[in-house]
């Protein structure tokens, strides 16, 4: 269906490079950086790899900040055919050694923000060397600076590109209901349908500006804000942090950012805030597109009462989909819609026997097309569970109305989304029950206005402990990132089981709900 014009995202860096050599490609604070400058950057940070023994299939963890230096090393590992794995950068210690040994990573690039996490990371890991973007005091040649491999860029030898469009690009870790995160391979025609998908939908030429703030290790973030505009040779400004709020304003007004990209909470803010005077007159932002999570229809009804020159477009996808898989028309929107299958993806509806279901009728979304996976990484039989005669089982239950127009129901796994993030409960239950006195535990998604939902533990103690619920959170700060950690722990006497012993989350629900009441 699809006209694929490039193997790899290297491939697009150097058309750019050669078609446009001075028009920017990235805009952070006061700096410009040209696509004939970033060229020479990767090509630079690429030969460092090669000459460090980083050869085709190895793997390139990147556990970084926003910044110029993650897309560099994206970019140089995939020119070697090597393939970078973007970790998210508020995981703790040890669910971060996990990731690295899963994919077996030989180097990291890591922001010096980090150094804390990554202490014990060559003891632990087969990790050989460490890139640091910003200032490390403890560099050494397993040690070594971004600022030192890119002082003096030259124009290496250029390697001979053998990579393939349908060789892996990026592997981005999705945990499942294990608890133990798992690696989504995705291949480089994977992540072209998403964009060229894109494409047919928003015309999107090479004047659009884009803006990330958003995580870049996120699927989201990382298709339709690195990847898409560096496809359509569109500059992208880049914020270190979502943090302080008032800096995404002023750049996105700086910059003229034409394409807006965000989460529900995002929207949620700024359909709430107090902005400046002359924010309306400056802003030239055409399209909002809303990602990550379900966007509430009260939020969606502000927005576009407060913001009336752009279209905010509400979208579906998961990261084992590349990750868009449905999206709103910029000419035609439902609310509580996720819009119809992105061009060149079908969507179906079917029952637990994969039988498609009637419109309107509530079942599994499935999904087929160039944008599913390959697979994860280490795990044939999750994949086999997950992808089945060439479909992709969400676990994600909605139907879908008569104009082909997508309604999210409900999830069939206990997953929890809180900004954007997924959030795996059986994870949490796993650390809690680690605690000598807690005897049993279990973790469901509470509604949050801000975050969309939030995880809340119902906590069974062994007999004569007297901990309480400061004492756990606590513990869990310990082991766990901070998002996962439940904003409310209830200590019971007895947590409901059935016959088997199962904790039934179905009655703490009801119970949580009740007291919301």
């Amino acid at each position: 269906m699809f006209d694929y014009r490039f193997d790899t995202f290297y491939e697009v860096l150097k058309h750019h490079a050669t078609k446009r050599p001075k028009k920017v490609a990235y805009f952070i604070g006061d700096r410009k950086i040209t696509f004939e400058r970033m060229l020479l950057k990767v090509d630079t940070v690429a030969r460092f790899l090669e000459l460090i023994g980083i050869h085709p299939g190895d793997r390139v963890a990147i556990y970084m900040a926003n910044s110029l230096e993650f897309i560099v090393t994206l970019l140089a590992a995939q020119k070697l055919g090597a393939i970078p794995v973007p970790i998210n950068s508020f995981l703790k210690e040890e669910e971060l050694l996990f990731i690295l040994n899963d994919c077996e990573a030989k180097v990291l690039a890591a922001s010096a923000d980090f150094s804390k996490e990554l202490q014990n990371i060559f003891s632990r890991s087969k990790v050989q060397k460490i890139l640091w973007e910003g200032e490390y005091n403890g560099l050494d040649e397993n040690n070594i600076s971004f600022n030192e491999i890119l002082a003096n860029l030259e124009s290496h030898e250029k390697l001979t590109q053998n990579v393939d469009i349908d060789d892996t690009a990026v592997i981005i870790y999705t945990s499942g209901t294990t608890g133990k995160p798992k690696g989504a391979m995705l291949s480089y025609r994977n992540i072209f349908s998403n964009i060229l998908g894109v494409e047919q939908l928003l015309a999107i030429t090479p004047k659009e500006r884009f803006i990330v703030y958003l995580p870049m290790f996120h699927a989201f973030t990382l298709t339709v804000t690195i990847l898409m505009p560096l496809y359509f040779g569109s500059p992208v400004v880049i914020i270190r942090s979502i943090m302080p709020f008032s800096n995404i304003i002023k750049q996105m007004l700086l910059k003229r950012v034409t394409i807006f990209v965000g989460v529900p909470d995002v929207y949620n803010a700024l359909s709430k805030a107090r902005l400046p005077w002359y924010f309306h007159m400056f802003n030239a932002v055409k399209f909002y597109i809303s990602g990550a999570a379900a966007l509430p229809e009260d939020t969606l009804e502000r927005f576009r009462k407060k913001f009336k020159k752009g279209v905010l477009l509400e979208g579906y996808g998961l990261s084992e989909a590349s990750p868009v898989v449905a999206v709103n028309r910029p000419n035609k929107q439902k609310p509580r819609s996720v819009g119809p299958a992105l061009p060149g993806v079908t969507v179906k509806i079917v029952d637990e026997e994969m039988v498609e279901l009637p419109r309107g009728e509530i079942g599994e979304i499935i999904v087929k097309g160039d944008n599913v996976m390959q697979g994860y990484l280490n795990r044939p039989e999750a994949t086999a569970e997950t992808i089945v005669g060439g479909w992709l089982k969400t676990g994600d239950l909605g139907y879908m109305d008569e104009d082909g127009f997508i309604f999210i129901v409900d999830r069939k796994k206990d997953l929890i989304i809180s900004k954007g993030i997924n959030i795996y409960p059986r994870e949490i239950e796993e650390v809690l029950m680690h605690h000598p006195s807690i005897k049993a535990a279990a973790v469901i998604g509470m509604k949050d206005e801000r975050s969309g939902e939030v995880p809340v533990a119902y906590v069974e103690l062994e007999e004569g402990s007297s901990i309480g619920e400061n004492d756990i959170k606590r513990y869990l700060r310990e082991h766990l990132a901070n998002f996962k950690v439940p904003k409310a722990i209830y200590i019971v006497d007895e947590l409901p089981k059935n016959a088997t012993g199962k904790v039934l989350k179905r009655v703490l629900k009801e119970r949580l709900a009740n007291e919301a009441k």
